[in-house]
This record gives C-alpha cells, sequence and structure tokens, in this order.
C-alpha cells in the first residue's frame, strides 16, 4: 500500500518545471489524487533531455487528474503573471503551489568545484531560477492561495544545512529555505501553510543517463560526498507523495515555515515509493 489518499478532487495546483524529473513526478502524484494540475516549463517540444509540459499533462490525466500545459519560462515575470491570472479566471481558486523550477542539467557541470572554479554566472543561474523564480510565483499566486487557505511546497535540499556539490548550491538552498520561514511569517493567520522539502537523491531522467558498470549497478560519484547506487535512490514520484500528503493534511499547518526531509513525511504519512520502500539516501 502506497499510503496516498486521494481527496484533490476539485483542488487547482500548479507545479513549476515540470516537464521532467522531480516536478513531473509531484504533478503526477497530485494528478493521481484527483487535481487539476497547471504544469510548467520551457518544454515545448522534445529535445536533448526527454520530456515536455504537454506529455507531462496527458499523462496525468491518464492518473486520473486533469493536467493543463503552459509554457514558461521562469526567467520571464510577465508570463509567470498571466498563468496565475488565466488561474484566477478559468477556476477562481488556487489550492497548491509547489515551487520546483530549477535548471539541473546547468548546474551538473559545477558539481565538486571549489567557488573559486565556479563562475558568477553560475550563482545567477541558481538564483535566478531557483530562488528568484519560487519567489515571483508565489507573489503571484499568494492572494488566491490567502482565499482557498492553501499549501506553498518549495522544493530544497539538505544542503540548505550541510555542503552538499558547491558553494553556490548551499546558498541558494539556504536562501530558499530562509524565504519559506519568512513568507510563513507573512502569511501566519491567513490558513496558507508554506513548507520546503527535502528530497534525497532522486533517480530522474539526467540520472537514467548514468549506464550500469560491469556488475548491473548504477554508481553515481559526486566528488567529495561518495558514490552512490542509483537502486536505492528515491523515484520521483516520492517526494510526489509527500506534497499529496500535505495537501490532503488538515493539520499541516503545524509544519508551516519549516524544511521537511521526504523520508521523514514518509514515516509520518505511511506512504511509501512506487516499489513499496521508503528510501533515505540523501
Amino acid at each position: 500500500m502506497s499510503g496516498i489518499p486521494d481527496g484533490l478532487e476539485g483542488k487547482i495546483a500548479v507545479v513549476t518545471g515540470a516537464s521532467r524529473g522531480i516536478g513531473k513526478g509531484i504533478a503526477l502524484e497530485l494528478g493521481a489524487a484527483g487535481a487539476t494540475v497547471f504544469v510548467t516549463g520551457r518544454s515545448a517540444a522534445k529535445g536533448r533531455m526527454p520530456g515536455t509540459v504537454h506529455e507531462t499533462a496527458t499523462e496525468i490525466d491518464a492518473a486520473g487528474g486533469v493536467g493543463i500545459p503552459f509554457v514558461c519560462d521562469h526567467r520571464d515575470d510577465d508570463a509567470v503573471e498571466r498563468l496565475f491570472e488565466r488561474i484566477r479566471t478559468e477556476h477562481g481558486r488556487l489550492d497548491v503551489l509547489v515551487n520546483n523550477v530549477y535548471n539541473s542539467p546547468a548546474a551538473a557541470c559545477w558539481l565538486g568545484k571549489p567557488f573559486w572554479e565556479v563562475p558568477p554566472a553560475a550563482w545567477d543561474e541558481s538564483f535566478d531560477v531557483g530562488v528568484r523564480s519560487h519567489y515571483v510565483a508565489s507573489f503571484f499566486a499568494a492572494p488566491l492561495l490567502i482565499e482557498s487557505g492553501g499549501l506553498i511546497v518549495n522544493i530544497s535540499s539538505p544542503g540548505a544545512r550541510r555542503y552538499m556539490h558547491n558553494a553556490v548550491y548551499g546558498v541558494a538552498k539556504t536562501a530558499l529555505d530562509r524565504l519559506t520561514t519568512d513568507m510563513a511569517h507573512n502569511l501566519a493567520g491567513t490558513g496558507v501553510t508554506v513548507v520546503s522539502i527535502w528530497p534525497g537523491i532522486v533517480d530522474t531522467e539526467l540520472l537514467q543517463m548514468v549506464p550500469a558498470d560491469a556488475t548491473g549497478q548504477r554508481l553515481v560519484t559526486l566528488p567529495g560526498e561518495g558514490t552512490f547506487d542509483l537502486a536505492e535512490a528515491e523515484t520521483p514520484r516520492f517526494p510526489g507523495r509527500a506534497v499529496v500528503a500535505l495537501a490532503t493534511d488538515g493539520g499541516r499547518y503545524a509544519r508551516t515555515g519549516l524544511p521537511w526531509r521526504v523520508a521523514d513525511l514518509a514515516a509520518y504519512y505511511g506512504f511509501t515509493d512506487i516499489d513499496g520502500r521508503v528510501r533515505r539516501v540523501d
């Protein structure tokens, strides 16, 4: 049993950066619970990496929800504003915002590098799409979420608390968790819950490109952090189940303003990954 409830019928959700990866997994789980899910991303056509907003929306439909693709570059504030204007016009409500968009392929080339080898452009990339983009989406979504007493979930990382990948990555995730705390402070008394969640290592399409070795294992080495067996990694659906558990929890406000490990939420709410396991690799 997954432990995942339904109960999101009639609810409207937005998942940013959901063409693939963690965002796609979250969007699919929200759809499986019955939600109407707006899927944002730049990928309108197939490219080097698999996945488009249209494909994710189609899979949401197949899972039992309603998927709505919205092609959007989250550097474009006007486009983000149009998204939430459309939601108000067409649905009159918003219940869940998941701030997930992040350029993982661009960040991958700087893994394990000391700060003097990570150029200022990498800082801009991590903060523009990964901190600022989350602020912008939350800014435009807030009036709708206040009306519904909704939920904001920021996809963060244990890198907010310990060294991971490089200095820029850690500072960006720390900033995101601080954004969670301060938005929750501002939203106190409105009924809106704001949390960060920390997935572990997630076997996204990017990591699925890692080939098996002679023993059949798919191992990934993160410089300075160790070597990890991807057979033990989370699937993108696992953090999605955490979001659904929060969205359907009438007592979720007790968690507002704080970061939560996906594995710890799984232990509390009783959900598992799609193969029935709870992973703790981070």
